[in-house]
């Protein structure tokens, strides 16, 4: 089976869930695809994809401007798709772009599957009620109408209902989309999981970081950008230090902007934590596990609300298969994956919450031990991509027997 995918990562991409998932598994079991997506500025000469073939743009210029001339891209692509290549379309969290490849789909008679990783739209309307007006009216009126409302409707009017297949990020996305009136034998979860080929903890030394010794490390990896909340931690921190005064964070990721890394420094300064706060913003994938190796706890908090309670996080999974136990708060798939998992403990996203939670662990080395064995050996089985990879090539399988 060759898929032509449309994704909305620049390429190349660190999201596992393409790049592992799509260049590396699902070629293993006959399941190739030919990305099209933007090239990551500065990224020159041949690129790589190891799903097939990279069908990249190069777009420069104001946001404005490279969305138009990626979406004349994503277009010129889709409607040449040759229908003696190719066996579906298959378009990722762009709601524009999918009614193009529908459309598409259609008239190359092929089938059309959705890609729902997340809920672009509320994203896109929340972010703009965030920033208000602070990047200028043209700006937020595009996020807000164009980027939000008007994907909104595609999505959920037309896209999602007439699309052949939908893969979700969760059970609770899956819920989510039956309430909205999707059938629910359409809908087919595909959590997030880990390369457990690479994820070798006896492979990856610890870091050898001058700022991390004898500091008990506690760490988060992911993004760091405003949604996250990450200032509670800060606050989590100084209710810490009043027990160990040793405790440091550590923070393996970016902003996504350079005031909001500002803003967080500043607020870390203004709750007295500053001086045990490491930010080493984005790292390669192999750096930022050598660091995880060096921590003693784990850190998941993520938000909860309609927007964040449809994700699977990676951050928990890539702890737990590094063997080190989390501290993570109730989203419903990682409070899913400590209860069958047994790998660390799950509570409301509050500093005192945390705070306590992770005081267990660094108290109890034995507590730390069990369940970093426990939730180890639970994503082993459960939650690595070639097991993932065979869930989503059997179901491609079935759709196209079906079609």
């Amino acid at each position: 089976m060759r898929l032509l995918f449309a994704t909305i990562e620049p390429y190349p991409t660190f999201r596992p869930d393409v790049a592992t998932l799509f260049g590396k598994f699902l070629p293993r079991l006959g399941v190739t695809s030919d990305l099209v997506a933007e090239r990551v500025p500065g990224v020159a000469g041949e690129v790589s994809w190891g799903g097939g073939e990279a069908l990249l743009i190069s777009s420069r210029g104001s946001r404005l401007g490279r969305y138009v001339v990626n979406l004349v891209h994503y277009a010129r692509i889709l409607f040449r798709a040759d229908r003696a290549k190719y066996q579906a379309i298959q378009v990722r969290d762009m709601p524009l772009v999918a009614l193009l490849g529908l459309l598409a789909a259609r008239l190359k008679r092929l089938p059309f599957f959705y890609w729902m990783s997340f809920p672009a739209p509320e994203g896109q309307i929340q972010l703009a009620r965030e920033r208000g007006l602070s990047a200028g009216l043209i700006r937020f009126l595009f996020r807000l109408l164009w980027r939000g409302w008007m994907d909104l409707f595609l999505l959920y009017r037309i896209v999602l209902p007439r699309a052949d297949h939908v893969f979700v990020q969760s059970d609770r996305m899956r819920e989510d989309l039956v309430r909205k009136g999707i059938a629910r034998q359409k809908l087919t979860p595909v959590v997030m999981g880990v390369d457990l080929e690479v994820s070798v903890p006896e492979a990856i030394a610890p870091i050898d970081d001058a700022r991390l010794k004898g500091k008990r490390v506690l760490i988060y990896l992911g993004t760091i950008a405003r949604g996250r909340r990450i200032e509670i931690l800060f606050d989590m921190l100084k209710i810490l230090r009043q027990q160990f005064p040793d405790a440091l964070l550590l923070l393996v990721g970016e902003a996504g902007d350079e005031m909001q890394e500002k803003r967080l420094r500043k607020l870390a300064d203004e709750v007295g934590v500053a001086d045990a706060v490491v930010f080493t913003g984005w790292l390669p994938v192999q750096e930022a596990w050598s660091y995880v190796r060096a921590a003693q706890v784990g850190l998941a908090p993520y938000p909860r609300g309609a927007l964040f309670d449809s994700g699977s996080p990676t951050k928990i999974v890539e702890y737990l298969a590094l063997g080190v136990p989390v501290v993570a708060s109730d989203n419903p798939d990682q409070e899913h994956l400590l209860r069958e998992g047994g790998g660390g403990l799950c509570v409301p996203l509050t500093p005192h919450d945390f705070a306590q939670a992770v005081s267990r662990l660094l108290v109890d080395e034995s507590l730390r031990r069990a369940m970093a064995a426990s939730g180890q050996a639970y994503v082993r089985a459960a939650r690595g991509y070639q097991a993932l990879a065979k869930l989503v090539a059997d179901k491609y399988a079935e759709l196209l027997h079906a079609a």
